[in-house]
Protein backbone atom coordinates (compact mmCIF):
# COMPACT_ATOMS: atom_id res chain seq x y z
CA UNK A 1 0.00 0.00 0.00
CA UNK A 2 2.89 2.40 0.77
CA UNK A 3 6.57 2.72 -0.02
CA UNK A 4 9.43 5.10 0.69
CA UNK A 5 10.83 6.99 -2.29
CA UNK A 6 12.68 10.20 -3.03
CA UNK A 7 10.46 13.21 -2.37
CA UNK A 8 10.54 16.47 -4.30
CA UNK A 9 9.13 18.21 -1.21
CA UNK A 10 12.00 17.38 1.10
CA UNK A 11 15.13 19.46 0.82
CA UNK A 12 17.07 17.64 3.51
CA UNK A 13 20.01 15.36 3.06
CA UNK A 14 17.84 12.23 2.84
CA UNK A 15 14.94 13.58 0.69
CA UNK A 16 12.55 10.76 1.54
CA UNK A 17 8.78 10.57 1.63
CA UNK A 18 5.98 8.00 1.84
CA UNK A 19 4.04 7.26 -1.35
CA UNK A 20 0.89 5.29 -2.14
CA UNK A 21 1.44 2.16 -4.25
CA UNK A 22 -2.31 1.86 -4.88
CA UNK A 23 -5.39 4.04 -4.58
CA UNK A 24 -6.31 4.62 -0.93
CA UNK A 25 -9.86 5.60 0.03
CA UNK A 26 -10.66 8.44 2.43
CA UNK A 27 -10.75 7.07 5.98
CA UNK A 28 -8.67 3.98 5.17
CA UNK A 29 -5.95 3.00 7.64
CA UNK A 30 -2.61 3.57 5.92
CA UNK A 31 -0.06 2.66 8.58
CA UNK A 32 0.23 1.82 12.27
CA UNK A 33 3.57 3.14 13.51
CA UNK A 34 4.76 1.70 16.84
CA UNK A 35 6.14 4.28 19.26
CA UNK A 36 9.12 4.52 21.57
CA UNK A 37 7.93 7.00 24.21
CA UNK A 38 10.16 8.84 26.64
CA UNK A 39 9.50 11.45 29.36
CA UNK A 40 9.53 15.06 28.21
CA UNK A 41 12.38 15.93 30.57
CA UNK A 42 14.63 13.57 28.59
CA UNK A 43 13.94 15.47 25.35
CA UNK A 44 16.86 17.80 26.12
CA UNK A 45 19.13 14.92 25.08
CA UNK A 46 17.22 14.32 21.82
CA UNK A 47 17.39 18.06 21.03
CA UNK A 48 21.13 17.62 20.51
CA UNK A 49 20.49 15.24 17.61
CA UNK A 50 18.78 15.13 14.22
CA UNK A 51 16.03 13.04 15.86
CA UNK A 52 14.60 16.20 17.44
CA UNK A 53 13.04 17.13 14.09
CA UNK A 54 11.27 13.76 13.95
CA UNK A 55 9.84 13.49 17.48
CA UNK A 56 6.08 13.64 18.12
CA UNK A 57 4.18 14.80 21.18
CA UNK A 58 2.81 11.74 22.97
CA UNK A 59 0.34 12.90 25.56
CA UNK A 60 1.06 15.55 28.16
CA UNK A 61 4.18 14.09 29.75
CA UNK A 62 5.88 12.20 26.94
CA UNK A 63 7.43 12.56 23.53
CA UNK A 64 7.84 9.67 21.10
CA UNK A 65 9.92 8.44 18.23
CA UNK A 66 7.90 6.53 15.66
CA UNK A 67 9.00 3.30 14.07
CA UNK A 68 8.02 1.94 10.68
CA UNK A 69 7.30 4.75 8.22
CA UNK A 70 5.94 7.03 10.94
CA UNK A 71 8.75 9.58 10.91
CA UNK A 72 8.99 9.70 7.11
CA UNK A 73 5.69 11.39 6.22
CA UNK A 74 6.32 14.91 4.91
CA UNK A 75 4.36 18.03 5.85
CA UNK A 76 1.64 19.91 3.99
CA UNK A 77 -0.86 22.56 5.05
CA UNK A 78 -3.19 20.72 2.63
CA UNK A 79 -2.63 17.15 3.84
CA UNK A 80 -4.14 14.05 2.29
CA UNK A 81 -3.58 12.03 5.48
CA UNK A 82 -4.03 12.48 9.19
CA UNK A 83 -3.01 10.57 12.30
CA UNK A 84 -4.42 9.60 15.65
CA UNK A 85 -2.52 8.50 18.72
CA UNK A 86 -3.62 5.03 19.76
CA UNK A 87 -2.44 4.96 23.38
CA UNK A 88 -3.76 1.44 24.21
CA UNK A 89 -1.90 0.01 21.19
CA UNK A 90 1.15 2.34 21.56
CA UNK A 91 0.94 3.37 17.90
CA UNK A 92 0.33 6.41 15.76
CA UNK A 93 -2.35 5.37 13.28
CA UNK A 94 -2.22 7.16 9.92
CA UNK A 95 -5.44 7.45 7.90
CA UNK A 96 -6.34 8.86 4.49
CA UNK A 97 -7.87 12.29 5.07
CA UNK A 98 -8.86 12.41 1.39
CA UNK A 99 -8.83 9.88 -1.42
CA UNK A 100 -5.20 9.28 -2.39
CA UNK A 101 -4.18 8.11 -5.86
CA UNK A 102 -1.48 5.52 -6.52
CA UNK A 103 1.85 7.32 -6.87
CA UNK A 104 0.84 10.33 -4.74
CA UNK A 105 3.00 11.32 -1.81
CA UNK A 106 1.18 10.90 1.50
CA UNK A 107 1.33 14.13 3.49
CA UNK A 108 0.34 15.10 7.03
CA UNK A 109 0.12 18.47 8.77
CA UNK A 110 2.95 18.53 11.31
CA UNK A 111 0.83 20.75 13.55
CA UNK A 112 -1.34 17.70 14.30
CA UNK A 113 -4.61 19.12 12.99
CA UNK A 114 -5.44 19.11 9.29
CA UNK A 115 -6.47 22.79 9.16
CA UNK A 116 -3.85 24.26 11.52
CA UNK A 117 -1.77 26.77 9.53
CA UNK A 118 0.52 27.86 12.37
CA UNK A 119 4.18 28.25 11.40
CA UNK A 120 6.28 25.15 11.96
CA UNK A 121 9.30 25.18 14.26
CA UNK A 122 11.72 25.02 11.33
CA UNK A 123 10.06 27.95 9.51
CA UNK A 124 9.95 30.43 12.38
CA UNK A 125 11.91 33.68 12.15
CA UNK A 126 15.60 33.65 12.94
CA UNK A 127 16.26 34.32 16.63
CA UNK A 128 18.84 36.85 17.79
CA UNK A 129 21.63 34.29 17.78
CA UNK A 130 20.91 33.29 14.18
CA UNK A 131 19.46 29.86 14.95
CA UNK A 132 15.94 28.87 14.01
CA UNK A 133 13.43 28.89 16.85
CA UNK A 134 11.85 25.56 17.73
CA UNK A 135 8.55 24.76 19.39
Amino acid sequence: MIEVKTSKLSDGELNRGVFATRDIAKGELIHEAPVIPYPNEEHVHIEKTLLADYAFEYGINHTALLLGYGMLFNHSYEPNATYEINFPNHTFDFYAYKDIKAGDEILINYNGEEDNNDPLWFNKDESENGEKDRL
